[in-house]
Protein backbone atom coordinates (compact mmCIF):
# COMPACT_ATOMS: atom_id res chain seq x y z
CA UNK A 1 0.00 0.00 0.00
CA UNK A 2 1.18 3.27 -1.01
CA UNK A 3 2.37 5.49 2.34
CA UNK A 4 -0.01 8.05 1.69
CA UNK A 5 -2.99 5.67 1.63
CA UNK A 6 -1.45 4.42 5.08
CA UNK A 7 -1.28 7.81 6.36
CA UNK A 8 -4.54 8.75 5.61
CA UNK A 9 -5.58 5.22 7.27
CA UNK A 10 -4.14 6.48 10.05
CA UNK A 11 -5.66 9.86 9.93
CA UNK A 12 -9.16 8.59 9.70
CA UNK A 13 -8.43 6.03 12.41
CA UNK A 14 -7.08 8.07 15.21
CA UNK A 15 -10.19 10.41 14.45
CA UNK A 16 -12.40 7.80 14.85
CA UNK A 17 -10.56 7.05 18.10
CA UNK A 18 -10.93 11.43 18.72
CA UNK A 19 -14.26 11.54 18.32
CA UNK A 20 -14.73 8.65 20.86
CA UNK A 21 -12.62 9.85 23.51
CA UNK A 22 -14.43 13.24 22.89
CA UNK A 23 -17.74 11.20 23.30
CA UNK A 24 -16.80 9.49 26.97
CA UNK A 25 -15.20 12.60 28.30
CA UNK A 26 -18.47 14.25 27.70
CA UNK A 27 -20.21 11.51 29.03
CA UNK A 28 -18.37 11.81 32.65
CA UNK A 29 -18.89 15.91 32.39
CA UNK A 30 -22.41 15.34 32.59
CA UNK A 31 -22.10 12.93 35.78
CA UNK A 32 -21.03 16.02 37.46
CA UNK A 33 -24.37 17.71 37.72
CA UNK A 34 -26.50 14.67 39.00
CA UNK A 35 -23.76 14.59 41.66
CA UNK A 36 -23.92 18.38 42.46
CA UNK A 37 -27.57 18.16 42.91
CA UNK A 38 -26.80 15.17 45.25
CA UNK A 39 -24.82 17.86 47.11
CA UNK A 40 -27.30 20.58 46.98
CA UNK A 41 -30.34 18.60 47.85
CA UNK A 42 -28.33 17.23 50.44
CA UNK A 43 -27.32 20.04 52.16
CA UNK A 44 -31.18 21.41 52.02
CA UNK A 45 -32.09 18.67 53.97
CA UNK A 46 -29.42 18.91 56.82
CA UNK A 47 -30.00 22.66 57.17
CA UNK A 48 -34.16 21.86 57.87
CA UNK A 49 -33.55 19.00 60.16
CA UNK A 50 -33.20 19.28 63.48
CA UNK A 51 -32.20 15.66 63.77
CA UNK A 52 -28.36 14.80 64.69
CA UNK A 53 -28.58 10.95 62.80
CA UNK A 54 -30.53 13.16 59.73
CA UNK A 55 -27.61 15.65 59.58
CA UNK A 56 -25.06 13.08 59.60
CA UNK A 57 -26.39 11.19 57.07
CA UNK A 58 -26.98 13.83 54.64
CA UNK A 59 -23.46 15.23 55.47
CA UNK A 60 -22.45 11.09 54.13
CA UNK A 61 -24.25 11.83 51.22
CA UNK A 62 -22.41 14.94 50.57
CA UNK A 63 -18.91 13.20 51.10
CA UNK A 64 -19.80 10.68 48.63
CA UNK A 65 -21.34 12.93 46.16
CA UNK A 66 -17.91 15.13 46.35
CA UNK A 67 -15.76 12.07 46.07
CA UNK A 68 -17.36 11.14 42.95
CA UNK A 69 -16.86 14.42 41.59
CA UNK A 70 -13.14 14.31 42.32
CA UNK A 71 -13.33 10.92 41.03
CA UNK A 72 -14.86 12.44 37.35
CA UNK A 73 -12.97 15.41 37.04
CA UNK A 74 -9.94 12.94 37.77
CA UNK A 75 -11.39 10.75 34.56
CA UNK A 76 -12.14 13.62 32.52
CA UNK A 77 -8.61 14.82 32.93
CA UNK A 78 -7.12 11.64 31.83
CA UNK A 79 -9.55 12.02 28.75
CA UNK A 80 -8.00 15.08 28.09
CA UNK A 81 -4.43 14.01 28.38
CA UNK A 82 -5.34 11.14 25.85
CA UNK A 83 -7.86 13.90 23.78
CA UNK A 84 -4.52 16.03 23.63
CA UNK A 85 -2.09 12.95 23.03
CA UNK A 86 -4.57 12.09 19.99
CA UNK A 87 -4.54 15.36 18.55
CA UNK A 88 -0.96 15.51 18.58
CA UNK A 89 -1.31 12.06 16.86
CA UNK A 90 -3.10 13.04 14.21
CA UNK A 91 -1.37 16.24 13.60
CA UNK A 92 1.71 14.29 13.41
CA UNK A 93 -0.18 11.94 10.66
CA UNK A 94 -1.45 14.84 8.97
CA UNK A 95 2.22 16.24 8.50
CA UNK A 96 3.04 12.98 7.03
CA UNK A 97 0.51 12.99 4.83
CA UNK A 98 0.97 16.21 3.29
CA UNK A 99 4.63 15.75 3.14
CA UNK A 100 4.19 12.93 1.13
CA UNK A 101 1.33 14.27 -0.91
CA UNK A 102 3.91 16.95 -1.90
CA UNK A 103 6.42 13.84 -2.50
CA UNK A 104 3.81 12.25 -4.78
CA UNK A 105 3.16 15.87 -6.31
CA UNK A 106 6.33 15.87 -7.64
CA UNK A 107 7.06 12.36 -8.36
CA UNK A 108 4.18 12.52 -10.68
CA UNK A 109 5.28 16.05 -11.77
CA UNK A 110 8.51 14.13 -12.53
CA UNK A 111 7.03 11.35 -13.84
CA UNK A 112 4.66 13.50 -15.95
CA UNK A 113 7.63 15.55 -17.40
CA UNK A 114 9.42 12.37 -18.08
CA UNK A 115 6.74 11.42 -20.28
CA UNK A 116 6.13 14.74 -22.18
CA UNK A 117 10.00 14.28 -23.09
CA UNK A 118 9.92 10.76 -23.83
CA UNK A 119 6.54 11.72 -25.83
CA UNK A 120 8.23 14.44 -27.61
CA UNK A 121 11.21 12.84 -28.63
CA UNK A 122 9.09 9.55 -29.90
CA UNK A 123 7.34 12.09 -31.77
CA UNK A 124 10.81 13.84 -33.32
CA UNK A 125 11.88 9.98 -34.48
CA UNK A 126 8.54 9.58 -36.15
CA UNK A 127 8.99 12.83 -37.72
CA UNK A 128 12.91 11.62 -38.43
CA UNK A 129 11.73 8.37 -39.79
CA UNK A 130 8.50 10.70 -41.57
CA UNK A 131 11.75 13.02 -43.15
CA UNK A 132 13.97 10.35 -44.04
CA UNK A 133 11.24 8.25 -45.56
CA UNK A 134 10.35 11.51 -47.58
CA UNK A 135 14.11 11.70 -48.36
CA UNK A 136 14.22 8.26 -49.64
CA UNK A 137 11.48 8.79 -51.72
CA UNK A 138 12.68 11.71 -53.35
CA UNK A 139 15.70 9.66 -54.07
CA UNK A 140 13.97 7.03 -55.88
CA UNK A 141 12.11 9.60 -57.38
CA UNK A 142 15.42 10.64 -58.33
CA UNK A 143 16.79 7.94 -59.47
CA UNK A 144 13.76 7.15 -61.28
CA UNK A 145 13.88 9.79 -63.20
CA UNK A 146 18.16 9.34 -63.84
CA UNK A 147 17.17 6.10 -65.31
CA UNK A 148 14.54 7.28 -67.36
CA UNK A 149 17.10 9.90 -68.28
CA UNK A 150 19.54 7.15 -69.87
CA UNK A 151 18.36 6.07 -73.50
CA UNK A 152 16.86 2.54 -73.57
CA UNK A 153 19.40 1.95 -76.78
CA UNK A 154 22.86 3.42 -76.92
CA UNK A 155 25.60 3.39 -79.58
CA UNK A 156 29.29 2.76 -79.25
CA UNK A 157 31.22 4.30 -81.96
CA UNK A 158 34.65 2.90 -82.62
CA UNK A 159 37.22 4.37 -84.25
CA UNK A 160 40.40 2.51 -85.16
CA UNK A 161 43.73 3.80 -86.74
CA UNK A 162 47.05 1.58 -87.33
CA UNK A 163 49.01 4.32 -89.49
CA UNK A 164 52.05 2.73 -91.47
CA UNK A 165 54.78 2.97 -89.55
CA UNK A 166 53.58 2.17 -86.13
CA UNK A 167 53.34 -0.70 -84.43
CA UNK A 168 50.67 -3.44 -86.04
CA UNK A 169 48.21 -3.37 -83.58
CA UNK A 170 45.44 -6.62 -83.19
CA UNK A 171 42.63 -3.73 -83.46
CA UNK A 172 40.06 -6.35 -85.71
CA UNK A 173 40.74 -8.70 -82.50
CA UNK A 174 39.64 -5.69 -80.14
CA UNK A 175 36.68 -5.17 -82.00
CA UNK A 176 35.10 -8.20 -82.35
CA UNK A 177 36.24 -9.38 -78.45
CA UNK A 178 34.13 -6.25 -77.18
CA UNK A 179 31.45 -7.24 -79.83
CA UNK A 180 31.24 -10.77 -78.19
CA UNK A 181 31.64 -9.72 -74.98
CA UNK A 182 28.42 -7.36 -75.74
CA UNK A 183 26.65 -10.38 -77.19
CA UNK A 184 26.87 -12.41 -74.30
CA UNK A 185 25.62 -9.41 -71.49
CA UNK A 186 21.96 -9.34 -70.08
CA UNK A 187 21.43 -5.87 -71.87
CA UNK A 188 23.02 -6.98 -74.93
CA UNK A 189 20.23 -5.08 -77.52
CA UNK A 190 20.61 -2.13 -75.69
CA UNK A 191 23.71 -1.87 -77.11
CA UNK A 192 24.83 -0.87 -80.81
CA UNK A 193 28.21 -1.39 -81.36
CA UNK A 194 29.61 0.50 -85.10
CA UNK A 195 33.22 0.34 -86.23
CA UNK A 196 34.80 2.37 -88.24
CA UNK A 197 38.64 1.33 -89.45
CA UNK A 198 41.48 3.57 -90.46
CA UNK A 199 40.35 6.47 -89.41
CA UNK A 200 42.09 10.01 -90.61
CA UNK A 201 41.71 12.77 -88.74
CA UNK A 202 38.87 14.35 -90.58
CA UNK A 203 36.80 11.54 -90.64
CA UNK A 204 36.46 12.18 -86.61
CA UNK A 205 34.08 14.75 -86.89
CA UNK A 206 32.37 12.93 -89.93
CA UNK A 207 31.72 9.94 -87.77
CA UNK A 208 30.62 11.36 -84.76
CA UNK A 209 27.67 13.58 -86.77
CA UNK A 210 26.80 10.20 -88.84
CA UNK A 211 26.54 7.92 -86.18
CA UNK A 212 25.34 10.01 -83.11
CA UNK A 213 27.20 7.90 -80.48
CA UNK A 214 26.77 7.85 -76.33
CA UNK A 215 30.26 6.35 -76.08
CA UNK A 216 33.32 7.24 -78.37
CA UNK A 217 36.48 4.90 -78.53
CA UNK A 218 39.65 5.57 -79.70
CA UNK A 219 41.80 2.51 -80.67
CA UNK A 220 45.51 3.17 -81.71
CA UNK A 221 48.35 4.76 -80.33
CA UNK A 222 49.21 7.37 -78.50
CA UNK A 223 52.45 9.60 -78.15
CA UNK A 224 53.82 10.39 -74.68
CA UNK A 225 53.18 14.01 -75.48
CA UNK A 226 49.41 13.65 -74.90
CA UNK A 227 48.61 13.19 -78.85
CA UNK A 228 46.43 10.45 -80.35
CA UNK A 229 47.92 8.83 -83.66
CA UNK A 230 45.68 9.15 -86.88
CA UNK A 231 46.20 8.69 -89.97
CA UNK A 232 46.27 10.85 -93.37
CA UNK A 233 44.59 9.57 -96.58
CA UNK A 234 47.56 8.19 -97.85
CA UNK A 235 47.95 5.92 -94.51
CA UNK A 236 51.13 7.75 -93.42
CA UNK A 237 50.85 9.05 -89.28
CA UNK A 238 48.68 11.87 -88.40
CA UNK A 239 49.40 13.39 -85.25
CA UNK A 240 46.10 14.81 -83.28
CA UNK A 241 46.63 17.15 -80.24
CA UNK A 242 44.57 16.45 -77.24
CA UNK A 243 43.03 20.20 -77.72
CA UNK A 244 41.80 19.05 -81.13
CA UNK A 245 40.41 15.61 -80.12
CA UNK A 246 38.62 17.93 -77.28
CA UNK A 247 37.57 20.80 -79.36
CA UNK A 248 36.14 18.32 -81.36
CA UNK A 249 34.14 16.23 -79.22
CA UNK A 250 32.45 19.06 -77.85
CA UNK A 251 31.13 20.63 -81.07
CA UNK A 252 29.64 17.67 -82.24
CA UNK A 253 27.47 15.98 -80.20
CA UNK A 254 26.22 17.07 -76.51
CA UNK A 255 24.93 13.19 -76.46
CA UNK A 256 28.60 11.58 -76.17
CA UNK A 257 28.81 10.70 -72.12
CA UNK A 258 31.98 8.86 -72.21
CA UNK A 259 35.14 8.67 -74.52
CA UNK A 260 37.68 6.02 -74.50
CA UNK A 261 40.87 6.41 -75.70
CA UNK A 262 42.38 2.73 -75.55
CA UNK A 263 45.47 4.13 -76.67
CA UNK A 264 49.22 4.75 -75.08
CA UNK A 265 49.87 7.61 -73.08
CA UNK A 266 46.39 9.00 -73.40
CA UNK A 267 45.70 10.16 -69.83
CA UNK A 268 46.01 13.89 -70.72
CA UNK A 269 43.53 13.50 -73.68
CA UNK A 270 40.62 12.01 -71.21
CA UNK A 271 41.91 14.73 -68.57
CA UNK A 272 41.24 17.20 -71.22
CA UNK A 273 38.16 16.27 -72.30
CA UNK A 274 35.85 16.07 -69.20
CA UNK A 275 35.97 19.58 -69.07
CA UNK A 276 33.20 19.27 -71.80
CA UNK A 277 31.62 15.89 -71.35
CA UNK A 278 31.10 13.50 -68.01
CA UNK A 279 33.43 10.65 -68.19
CA UNK A 280 36.45 10.00 -70.00
CA UNK A 281 39.27 6.43 -69.98
CA UNK A 282 42.53 7.15 -70.55
CA UNK A 283 46.20 5.35 -70.37
CA UNK A 284 48.24 6.46 -68.16
CA UNK A 285 51.67 4.98 -69.86
CA UNK A 286 52.30 2.49 -72.37
CA UNK A 287 49.67 -0.46 -72.77
CA UNK A 288 50.40 -3.74 -74.16
CA UNK A 289 48.33 -4.89 -77.19
CA UNK A 290 46.61 -7.89 -74.82
CA UNK A 291 45.89 -5.72 -71.81
CA UNK A 292 44.41 -3.23 -73.75
CA UNK A 293 41.86 -5.87 -75.30
CA UNK A 294 41.11 -7.30 -72.29
CA UNK A 295 40.43 -4.46 -70.01
CA UNK A 296 38.09 -3.24 -72.85
CA UNK A 297 35.86 -6.44 -73.43
CA UNK A 298 35.26 -6.37 -70.18
CA UNK A 299 34.34 -2.89 -69.18
CA UNK A 300 31.81 -2.86 -72.18
CA UNK A 301 30.51 -6.26 -70.89
CA UNK A 302 30.16 -4.42 -67.53
CA UNK A 303 28.13 -1.49 -68.78
CA UNK A 304 26.10 -4.22 -70.94
CA UNK A 305 25.23 -5.50 -68.07
CA UNK A 306 23.52 -2.56 -66.42
CA UNK A 307 26.42 -1.69 -63.97
CA UNK A 308 27.93 1.42 -63.20
CA UNK A 309 30.84 3.39 -64.21
CA UNK A 310 32.38 2.85 -61.57
CA UNK A 311 32.01 -0.65 -61.31
CA UNK A 312 32.58 -1.46 -65.09
CA UNK A 313 35.97 0.06 -64.59
CA UNK A 314 36.79 -1.54 -61.66
CA UNK A 315 35.65 -4.89 -63.06
CA UNK A 316 37.24 -4.52 -66.18
CA UNK A 317 40.73 -3.38 -63.91
CA UNK A 318 39.94 -6.59 -61.61
CA UNK A 319 40.21 -8.59 -65.16
CA UNK A 320 43.37 -7.51 -66.12
CA UNK A 321 44.31 -9.07 -62.74
CA UNK A 322 42.31 -12.27 -63.27
CA UNK A 323 44.71 -12.29 -66.72
CA UNK A 324 47.70 -12.07 -64.30
CA UNK A 325 48.16 -8.89 -66.57
CA UNK A 326 49.91 -6.37 -64.39
CA UNK A 327 48.85 -3.76 -66.19
CA UNK A 328 45.64 -2.65 -63.97
CA UNK A 329 47.09 0.62 -62.54
CA UNK A 330 47.78 1.93 -66.32
CA UNK A 331 43.95 2.62 -66.93
CA UNK A 332 42.23 6.08 -65.25
CA UNK A 333 38.82 6.99 -65.02
CA UNK A 334 38.55 11.02 -65.39
CA UNK A 335 35.29 12.44 -64.34
CA UNK A 336 33.34 15.95 -64.52
CA UNK A 337 34.06 17.94 -61.36
CA UNK A 338 30.33 17.05 -59.50
CA UNK A 339 29.84 13.51 -61.68
CA UNK A 340 30.11 10.63 -59.44
CA UNK A 341 30.84 7.63 -61.21
CA UNK A 342 28.89 5.45 -58.57
CA UNK A 343 25.61 6.97 -60.05
CA UNK A 344 26.56 7.10 -64.03
CA UNK A 345 25.36 4.41 -65.98
CA UNK A 346 25.69 4.37 -69.42
CA UNK A 347 22.88 1.23 -70.60
CA UNK A 348 19.62 1.42 -68.46
CA UNK A 349 19.45 -1.06 -65.95
CA UNK A 350 15.96 -2.45 -66.89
Amino acid sequence: MPLIDTYRNNITKKKAELAKLSQDRSRESSKIAAQQQKITSAKKAAMSTKSLQTVKSKSNEIERAEKEISSIYKKIADYDAKIAKKEKEISDEEKKYHAEEVRETKKRAELEKKRLQESSRDMQKINNTLIQHSRTQNEIKQAIVDLQSIPEKITVLFLASNPDGTDSLKLDEEARTIKEMIRSAEYRDSVEFVTRWAVRASDVLTEINEVNPDVVHFSGHGTESDELILQNSDGSIKYVRKEAIASAISTVSDKVRLVFFNTCFSYGQAESIVEYIDSAIGMAARIGDVASRVFAARFYSSISFGKSLQISFNQAKAELLLEDIPEEDTPQLCLKDGIDANEVYIVRPL
